[in-house]
């Protein structure tokens, strides 16, 4: 999968990874991906739900380590 941009949001507690994410997608054209990369606890529950609401896929979440990546198609 081809990944079009990439956020480190390691070392913020929310609401800001999914904060910040938000502004990333923002500025991304539909279809595009993005992958970013946390370590707030409540990410796993934060991204799941930001994705939903907005209307974008979460693709996929992993972990690497001691964070979490969470890989989002931004949706039209």
């Amino acid at each position: 999968m081809e990944i079009d941009a990439e956020l480190d949001t390691k070392g913020l507690l929310c609401p800001l990874p999914v904060l910040k994410a938000r502004k990333r997608l923002q500025s991304m054209a539909a279809g595009q991906v993005l992958r970013i990369e946390a370590d707030d606890p409540v990410a796993v529950v934060d991204f799941p739900h930001f994705c939903e609401e907005a209307g974008h896929a979460l693709v996929r979440t992993m972990n690497e380590g001691a964070a979490q990546v969470y890989v989002i198609r931004k949706g039209g």
